[in-house]
């Protein structure tokens, strides 16, 4: 680890920006810095650790708030001056408690606009947010709110006929077309996981598990 850590670039306080990304969806939660210390501290604890500017001190994530970030992989950029931590996050990972820090948009022509309440997400999670809120929509009713009423036999009718519909583009149609039917599938599978209030990151969380597992030794175990 020594020859790994001497080959980073610390500026001349000694720290190194470190960014801190969810291992799982992608969603980047935070930035702060490190000093070699921290980032020691990191690797052999397991838990995000940084470097105080203000206070000179090492910090560790979720010390007192509780929000721990579970380190599940550290990595360095191409230029060895910055850091990339992979983490497993236990809650909030901003001050302000929200997911992430970054939510106060820019715009090209007329600088800082409203911050968004939810900040920066993956695409997938942005769309559970839009599902969830259809789900005590009182306007107009919308399609989704119509299958959440509907219930889980009109959700499942509509996986299956889309899941076939998939299949046939995937056999004899175009690539557009079954780039069209997956995204009508996933749709419809992310309304019935959030009718269950189950959520899309738990569902990484099983794939996850399952990297070299074999297929067949995998189905096994369900058995």
């Amino acid at each position: 680890m020594k020859d790994d850590l001497d080959s980073l670039k610390f500026n001349p306080d000694g720290l190194i920006p470190a960014i801190v990304q969810d291992h799982l969806t992608g969603e980047v939660r935070m930035m702060a810095w490190m000093n070699r210390e921290a980032l020691e501290a990191t690797l052999q604890t397991r838990r995000a650790t940084f470097w105080s500017r203000s206070r000179g001190q090492l910090w560790v994530k979720g010390e007192e708030s509780k929000n721990v970030l579970h380190v599940q992989g550290v990595r360095t950029d191409c230029d060895r001056d910055t850091i990339l931590v992979l983490c497993d996050p236990a809650g909030p990972s901003c001050h302000t408690e929200r997911d992430n820090c970054f939510f106060v948009p820019l715009s090209l022509d007329e600088g800082i606009l409203e911050p968004d309440p939810q900040g920066v997400k993956p695409m997938v999670e942005r769309l559970e947010q839009v599902l969830e809120s259809r789900k005590s929509s009182e306007g107009d009713k919308s399609y989704t709110k119509t299958l959440f009423e509907a219930g889980t036999t009109q959700i499942n009718r509509k996986i299956i006929e889309e899941a076939d519909e998939l299949a046939q583009a995937l056999e004899k149609e175009s690539d557009e077309r079954a780039i069209s039917e997956t995204a009508d599938l996933l749709f419809h599978v992310l309304v019935g996981l959030r009718y269950r209030n189950i959520s899309w990151r738990s569902v990484l969380e099983v794939l996850a598990g399952r990297f070299g597992v074999g297929g067949h030794v995998e189905k096994a175990t369900r058995r």
